[in-house]
């Protein structure tokens, strides 16, 4: 099973970084690629179970499960239920992790997937690249506009 990563370091702190994190209905206002999300059946944002519909830039559309959430860890993990990539048992997790000596955060996203073999390697260089580290770098934006 492929897994690939990107990592950030925000200048915010962890407590920030974390509330905008946790709200797993809050991607569109951070991720570039993503123009909406809305939650299904009226789930809170921090419910384990939660299932969000994300359209992207392109109007594809991923549907997506909250499958585990720990505010002492400050780790969320989500899985993909549907969307337009050719992927299975999607397992992402994004972390907060104090940087103790600025008062910063560094944020690790990662995931664990499965695909065909002749698929992994672009597949692991665009989660990286075009949904991790761009949407980190959405992140600081975000928060560095007082959003």
């Amino acid at each position: 099973m492929p897994e690939t990563m990107a990592s950030a370091v925000i200048p915010a702190d962890p407590g920030t970084v974390w509330r905008v994190i946790r709200d797993f209905d809050s991607l569109a206002s951070w991720v570039p690629a993503i123009s909406a999300s809305e939650l299904e059946g009226g789930a809170r944002a921090d419910q384990v179970g939660a299932v969000r519909k994300l359209t992207l830039g392109d109007g594809g559309i991923v549907r997506e499960q909250l499958v585990a959430l720990d505010d002492r860890t400050h780790t969320l993990t989500y899985a993909i239920l549907e969307s337009p990539f050719p992927v299975q048992d999607y397992r992402a997790t994004s972390r907060v992790y104090p940087v103790t000596s600025t008062g910063e955060s560094f944020v690790a996203w990662s995931v664990v997937f499965d695909c065909d073999p002749a698929e992994a390697e672009r597949l692991s260089e665009f989660f990286a690249t075009d949904v991790f580290a761009s949407g980190l770098e959405g992140l600081v934006a975000h928060l560095s506009s007082g959003s």
